[in-house]
């Protein structure tokens, strides 16, 4: 008889977390499917700076939630745009393409929630202990993106 594991309880406060730089942007990791038993991951992107953006991309295998904590954040789908301040909630569903830019006057901090868990192991696997010193592998990271059922598109539209 194979024993199920059980999520266990626990709790981070903003800026907690496993520490990495994604995309040179300070990032913690706060939950992982093995946390969670493959219901959520989640990670935070602090001090992201005004003008940094996205690519577009559409994810095929989770939903993803992004809850806007500081800053402003305006999401981009097609010819749609939304906009998030702190203390929002913006819902972007499997299969539809979105990307999302740091807008207003200060940088933004947010979390992402991916559901089901999975697509939060891009941000470990493309992560860096420091600060990178270049630009970002975008080869490496449209296959890391892939490997989780997920495409890059292309830039975000204007």
């Amino acid at each position: 008889m194979s024993q199920v594991k059980t999520a266990e309880l626990h709790s981070l406060a903003q800026g907690e977390g496993p520490a990495l730089w994604f995309l040179g942007l300070p990032t913690y990791i706060k939950a992982t499917g093995e946390q969670t038993n493959g219901a959520v991951g989640m990670v935070e992107h602090v001090s992201v700076p005004v003008g940094f953006e996205s690519p577009y991309h559409v994810h095929h295998g989770e939903d993803e939630v992004f809850i806007v904590t500081e800053g402003e954040v305006t999401f981009v789908s097609g010819d749609r745009r939304f906009t998030g301040k702190a203390g929002s909630y913006t819902f972007l569903p499997r299969d539809i393409p979105h990307g999302f830019r740091v807008t207003g006057d200060r940088p933004a901090t947010f979390f992402l929630l991916f559901t089901p868990a999975g697509f939060e192991q891009m941000f470990i696997e493309m992560g860096e202990p420091t600060p990178p010193a270049g630009p970002p592998d975008m080869e490496k990271l449209m296959a890391s993106v892939a490997k989780r059922n997920a495409e890059i598109l292309g830039p975000l539209p204007e």
